[in-house]
């Protein structure tokens, strides 16, 4: 088993910069930090470029069913650990994967979550990991949302991403493909003429659109929607958190 010591050990520093969104589209990798993640992706068999731990984590490594005698397994000491961790207590399993995103893929089946331009990468991972609960088929992410690969989103997701698909597509195209294969798509707004959510019923297959924390669904993306939806509001608040409102109408379907 390969060892390193020192934070500036060349590969150290390479992958302290998949912390960061420009490395990872450059490099097209991406780094998972904790042993849930970790155990999420030996589930389902997604292949480690490396695995870095110190010495108690690889050896929890090894139970899971890991070899630590494969070349790409690192023991790394915990200053290293502490180095590339994006979270105040690590848990000092590191693993890289390939960000592996399809070129090709069709929307004529099934429940999809679409994310349109949403920025808090909290909002993302938790909306990914309630669709993954609620047996949805998947989310795709319009390519201004936010990052699917920053650590904050990977925390939030809980290893969601390695059970349903994730696509990160552009909403025009896949709403195009939706609605020609006669799945609704139903897009939630506060406006006059959306309609309340207790009034649909559940469907075996739909697009449902979630729109930006700020600005929300934006005119184009609701224009080419079938519905207007809206979730009513009894108390005085103004509106309802993205994740929170994603994930009421994401049961309402499930």
């Amino acid at each position: 088993m390969k060892q390193i010591s020192s934070v500036n050990n060349k590969l150290v520093k390479e992958l302290e910069k998949l912390n960061k969104k420009k490395y990872r589209e450059e490099t097209g990798l991406y780094l998972i930090e904790g042993f849930h993640l970790f155990e999420e992706a030996l589930k389902a068999n997604r292949k480690f470029i490396y695995l870095l731990g110190t010495d108690e984590a690889l050896n929890r490594a090894e139970e899971a069913g890991v070899s630590l005698d494969a070349k790409n397994v690192i023991l790394i000491n915990k200053a290293i650990a502490r180095h590339l961790s994006s979270t105040k207590n690590s848990q000092e399993i590191f693993a890289v994967l390939k960000i592996a995103q399809p070129k090709d893929f069709s929307f004529n089946y099934g429940k999809w979550v679409l994310l349109d331009n949403l920025a808090d990468p909290g909002n993302v991972g938790t909306i990914i990991r309630t669709a993954d609960a609620a047996g949805f088929n998947g989310v795709v992410l319009s390519p201004e949302s936010v990052d699917l690969y920053n650590p904050k989103t990977q925390r939030a997701m809980q290893g969601s991403q390695f059970h349903i698909d994730i696509i990160i597509k552009d909403l025009t195209d896949v709403i195009t493909q939706l609605e020609a294969s006669d799945i609704p798509v139903y897009a939630s707004m506060l406006d006059k003429t959306a309609k309340k959510l207790p009034d649909f019923e559940k469907v075996a297959q739909l697009g449902l659109v979630i729109g930006n924390e700020a600005h929300g669904v934006s005119d184009f993306i609701a224009n080419l929607s079938d519905t207007k939806l809206y979730i009513p509001i009894f108390g005085q608040a103004e509106s309802l958190n993205a994740a929170v409102a994603a994930g009421i109408m994401i049961y309402h379907f499930a």
